[in-house]
């Protein structure tokens, strides 16, 4: 009787959680899209959704206008591009931080954690000093995020390998250097100038997106997702001790390396293209934590759904709060911090 009951209970305690991880889901889908869909209408200027639903699908059926050029370049040329860009940065952050919190077993791991952000910062500011023009500007942001990294890696590697804490120590070590490289241009900046856009550049904004953006970063971000995707049951293996992963046939090392390139790739993408955008891939890894658990073949896929979506809520804000856009690093900053206090004070810093 008793082997009866606890059958019972078995099969009703799997059943609850199948029935709410299809709640997730579900939910996991529509709100990302949903918000896209409002993220359209909504702003300074509103949109109707069904103006924004006939000028969506007017190549595509047969609709006859019925609304003006300005909404039609509102919605097409300045809020669709903005809207893509944001979801895509957010989810790859969201991807890479929880990527990175795998390989080195720290949920106090960012994206940044080698140096990635202060390499491409100093890369923007470089090229503002220089010129200003966007393309130059995205090109040295991605061109010495990518140098940071192999910096990180050269400080980091030793005769018997790349051990994961030198590297956590290269970064910082890689990080506070370039963070003094931009205090100098900061320092060297004409202050009417070239120093206000060298500052709001670095906190972080969306405010020029366009289709040229998601041509350059799309590629690049969604490489890089997909890569770490398919490398998902693979990270949870990274978790266990060396010897272990290397008895079930993993090239530790390899894979190491694999995901340290798709991270790196996305986060510098990302701060080529918008700046640099704090606390998304270090608080929405736990967020998907704690609907989906810690395994990393649910992880990642909540984490794109849910890095997309909170980017975008707070872009919502940073576009629409005030007169003058307010920058994405502040928000993130003012909803996140609190956010991992309350985490820290639920779970009492365990992961």
């Amino acid at each position: 009787m008793q082997d009866l009951l606890s059958k019972t209970k078995t099969k009703t305690a799997t059943k609850n959680i199948r029935t709410n991880n299809k709640i997730h889901v579900i939910l996991m889908v529509l709100l990302p899209l949903l918000l896209f869909f409002l993220s359209i209408c909504f702003g300074r200027y509103w949109v109707s959704p069904e103006t924004v639903l006939k000028i969506l699908f007017t190549h595509v059926l047969p609709i006859t206008p019925d609304w003006s050029a300005l909404q039609e370049s509102v919605v097409l040329s300045i809020r669709l591009p903005r809207i893509i860009l944001v979801m895509l940065v957010g989810a790859g952050l969201a991807v890479a931080g929880a990527a990175f919190q795998g390989l080195f077993g720290n949920p106090l791991v960012s994206p940044d954690i080698l140096g990635v952000s202060a390499g491409a910062g100093f890369g923007a500011a470089l090229a503002i000093m220089a010129s200003g023009q966007l393309a130059l500007i995205q090109l040295m942001a991605f061109s010495f995020g990518i140098v940071a990294v192999v910096i990180t890696y050269s400080i980091g590697h030793l005769k018997t390998g790349t051990p994961l804490f030198m590297l956590v120590l290269s970064g910082v070590i890689t990080g506070a250097f370039f963070q003094a490289l931009i205090s100098l241009l900061k320092y060297l900046a004409d202050p009417n100038d070239k120093l206000p856009t060298i500052v709001y550049w670095l906190m972080g904004s969306m405010a020029g997106a366009t289709y040229t953006d998601l041509i350059i970063g799309m590629p690049l971000i969604l490489g890089g997702i997909f890569i770490l995707y398919l490398l998902r049951w693979r990270i949870n293996i990274l978790s266990l001790d060396e010897e272990e992963a290397r008895s079930l046939g993993i090239d530790v090392q390899c894979l190491r390396w694999l995901v340290i390139i798709a991270a790196t790739v996305i986060t510098a993408t990302a701060v080529s293209l918008c700046g640099i955008v704090g606390w998304v891939g270090l608080v929405v890894p736990h967020i998907g934590r704690m609907l989906v658990g810690p395994d990393h073949r649910k992880l990642l896929p909540a984490c794109i759904s849910i890095g997309a979506f909170l980017l975008l809520f707070i872009d919502n804000i940073a576009r629409s709060a005030t007169s003058a856009e307010i920058p994405l690093s502040i928000l993130t900053a003012v909803i996140g911090a609190p956010f991992f206090a309350y985490l820290l004070r639920k779970t009492g810093g365990k992961w």
